[in-house]
């Protein structure tokens, strides 16, 4: 570069950094200003040396992070420091973490940090890396949620300067954007943010799609101009009378929102009927504010027909990203429905800033947020098993983000913010850990329920609990929230811990019989033999019954056969590599066998060709005309062609582990009729482990009864078990399996 470049370039820099100061949302105090000129002087010496792919110099790209954190989320001196200084450490080797905690302190070193440690996971394709670096970006909240914020921003300067990359990596940063970024901007409530990351998004992802929606919203932008101004003269006579301070303005829809709405009602653009909305946003002290919004709802409705089913109140109940507003839909000139927003100053503030607004108007410490401490609170709840499987984090993480909301009443009345499709077990989760844990039904409005019932907004739910209650599989049915669900998984692989220590004294006895040790050579070489993964799913099948004394007696033969034995050794020795996961802290799934339907039966079925679906991938079967069933992946690229066009030719289907499938045995009772024999059979079957009591039946004459229960069990042996134990109650003369 010339001389005559590099001033240029210093000018172009000062003058960037002078519009940061000059743009803040905060108001900066002189010791605001002098920590953001020091953050500033150390990004300019640390990335001096490097430009970036467009050939501009790189303090470009941290300045721009800036002064969106600065301006369009409008956080503090601390955060507009950090966003400067945010790849400092990441690419300059003269710094470390250390000297930033030396010369700004731990605050602003702790996000830093935050945002080096996001960054430093290798990039690849692979959505497991990706899912895997998501789930390490939110770890981080452990450190400061200003981390994910400022990397918020800084994937939105990535977005809009991404027209310089290679067309594989626009595609992949944009699905990353849509995949990630996008939803969790929504959550936090910078909807303007999120907005611009879709549309970027998009631009990248379907080039054609955007730029055929943009350009039709440029044509029609004099058009909207020209109805909201229709709107504003009609209402603005009444608007004046009332002596309400108000400014109406026209909002276009995003271009990812109207192809969303394109795509989910099957419309083409200009049958899309609300491409914008109207926003009343008045001037309102705290107290009026709802009765203002009410007010203006009713000066609208005087000239414009509502429609009853589209009314949205979240200023009586906010959103959980503390959003407010009323939305209405009207009948509009023209006959056109349009949706009108009700704001007053504060709400649009919010709507627009989120997390800085509430600070502002709460004028407190961010910290004392306490919406963004409850949506914290709700991820670190999620977060608790942090060594679950990446992919089934993020997908369940997301399928939160996405939820769309329900309110629903506590008996007590309080109120408790759900996503949509919640069941029971959710509500009792989000009440308290131990309160779902323990239920043992539900009532929804006075009316008993069973667990699986979907909750609507309005609903009162009351939580039925016992001591005795515990979770089962068949709860990960009814959960939908990644709170109750993660809880569950936790407590069902507690119980399969507690199944595995007693499986391991039983086998202990077992092989005494046998002759034989339970050392770690004997456990090594019985995992091996029954083709399992670690010494727990042995201890746990043998608890369960699954490995049983005719089993365990062919493994003693085996290992008595001095050629077998030679070759087990050979074998043994192969596998000394997985000696670690022999020893893993873990019960794996053997998954060997296909269900269908709600009843998961056994049917004959064959692999589609075309997506070739293995033990423990996600599938469905299609009942074809020739062939019979045939089992597809979901995500096979004939799936969605075969979901939408022969919906009634798919059954539900799932991979278990067999060894594991629950059978429904009925057992039949005779005996001598006495007081209290009932609930001491009941009493029984309940504290035997892993037995399910699905109906009961008895009849009593003339001093004798007959009795039929039908249970849950694992295994044949189960049954075995139960009808010996049963048999001991005084009354009980014969029992037998039907």
């Amino acid at each position: 570069m010339t001389a005559e470049e590099i001033k240029k370039e210093n000018a172009a820099i000062a003058k960037e950094y002078k519009e940061l100061l000059r743009i803040s949302y905060r108001s900066l105090s002189a010791a605001d200003k002098k920590v953001i000129r020091k953050a500033f002087d150390v990004a300019v010496d640390a990335h001096k040396d490097q430009r970036r792919k467009s050939g501009e110099a790189y303090i470009f790209h941290p300045i721009s992070v800036a002064k969106i954190v600065a301006s369009e989320i409008g956080l503090d001196a601390t955060s507009i420091a950090a966003a400067l200084l945010h790849d400092v450490v990441e690419d300059c080797e003269d710094y470390n973490i250390r000297d930033i905690e030396q010369l700004f302190g731990e605050t602003i070193a702790r996000i830093v940090n935050g945002l080096t440690k996001i960054s430093s996971l290798k990039k690849d394709k692979d959505i497991s890396l990706q899912a895997e670096n998501f789930r390490k970006m939110l770890l981080t909240l452990n450190d400061d949620v200003r981390v994910i914020i400022i990397k918020i921003a800084d994937r939105l300067h990535n977005m809009q300067t991404i027209h310089s990359l290679r067309e594989d990596k626009q595609i992949k940063i944009a699905s990353e954007t849509l995949y990630i970024y996008a939803p969790l901007a929504h959550k936090i409530g910078l909807y303007n943010v999120k907005s611009e990351l879709e549309d970027l998004a998009l631009k990248y992802t379907e080039p054609d799609i955007y730029e055929s929606i943009f350009l039709k919203i440029k044509e029609s932008k004099e058009e909207q101009d020209l109805y909201i101004k229709e709107i504003s003269s009609v209402l603005e006579s009444a608007l004046k009378k009332e002596r309400i301070k108000y400014e109406i303005k026209g909002r276009p829809k995003s271009i990812f929102s109207i192809r969303r709405k394109m795509q989910k009602q099957g419309v083409s653009f200009e049958e899309v009927y609300d491409k914008f909305a109207v926003r009343i946003i008045y001037k309102s002290g705290e107290k009026n504010e709802k009765f203002l919004a009410w007010k203006i709802y009713s000066i609208v409705t005087d000239f414009f027909r509502p429609n009853p089913t589209r009314l949205r109140d979240w200023i009586s109940s906010p959103k959980s990203t503390g959003y407010e507003a009323l939305h209405i839909t009207v009948m509009g000139p023209k006959g056109r429905w349009v949706e009108v927003q009700i704001r007053s100053e504060r709400m649009n503030e919010i709507a627009e800033k989120g997390y800085a607004a509430h600070y502002k108007y709460k004028e407190g410490d961010i910290s004392n947020d306490e919406n963004l401490e409850s949506w914290i609170g709700k991820l670190q709840e999620v977060m608790d098993n942090p060594s679950a499987n990446a992919v089934d984090f993020v997908e369940e993480f997301k399928l939160n983000l996405y939820a769309k909301e329900i309110f629903v009443f506590t008996p007590d009345g309080d109120l408790k913010s759900l996503p949509k499709e919640a069941t029971p077990l959710d509500f009792a989760f989000s009440i308290h850990t131990e309160v779902g844990l323990k239920t043992r039904g539900a009532k929804v409005n006075g009316k008993l329920v069973p667990l699986s019932y979907t909750l609507h907004s309005g609903d009162q739910v009351s939580i039925i609990t016992s001591e005795n209650a515990k979770p089962n599989s068949n709860w990960l049915d009814y959960a939908t929230t990644a709170r109750a669900r993660s809880k569950i998984k936790s407590s069902l692989k507690e119980e399969k811990k507690l199944i595995a220590e007693d499986g391991k004294e039983i086998l202990r006895r077992k092989l005494k019989q046998l002759k034989i040790n339970l050392n770690e050579r004997s456990i090594n070489e019985l995992v091996n033999f029954f083709k399992l993964q670690t010494s727990l799913d042995l201890f746990y099948r043998v608890g369960i019954g699954s490995v049983d004394n005719s089993m365990l007696k062919k493994f003693a033969a085996s290992r008595s056969n001095v050629l077998v034995s030679f070759i087990k050794n050979k074998i043994q020795r192969k596998k000394a590599s997985t000696a670690e996961t022999i020893d893993n802290d873990e019960i794996t799934s053997k998954y060997d066998m296909l269900v269908f339907g709600k009843e998961e039966e056994k049917l004959n079925y064959k692999v589609a060709s075309c997506c070739n679906p293995i033990p423990g991938d996600k599938v469905f079967g299609f009942l074809s005309i020739r062939e019979g069933i045939k089992v597809h992946k979901k995500n096979c690229p004939n799936a969605v062609s075969l979901q939408s066009n022969y919906a009634y030719r798919i059954i539900l289907a799932k991979w278990i582990d067999s060894s594991q499938q629950v059978f429904r045995a009925v057992i039949k009772l005779t005996g001598i009729d006495e007081k209290g024999l009932v609930n001491d059979i009941t009493k029984l079957i309940s504290a035997n482990m892993n037995v399910n009591i699905k109906s009961i039946k008895f009849d009593s004459h003339s001093g004798t009864f007959n009795g039929e229960i039908a249970v849950e069990v694992n295994n044949s042996s189960f049954v075995s078990k139960l009808t010996e134990r049963l048999k001991k109650i005084n009354g009980i003369e014969k029992v037998t399996r039907v």
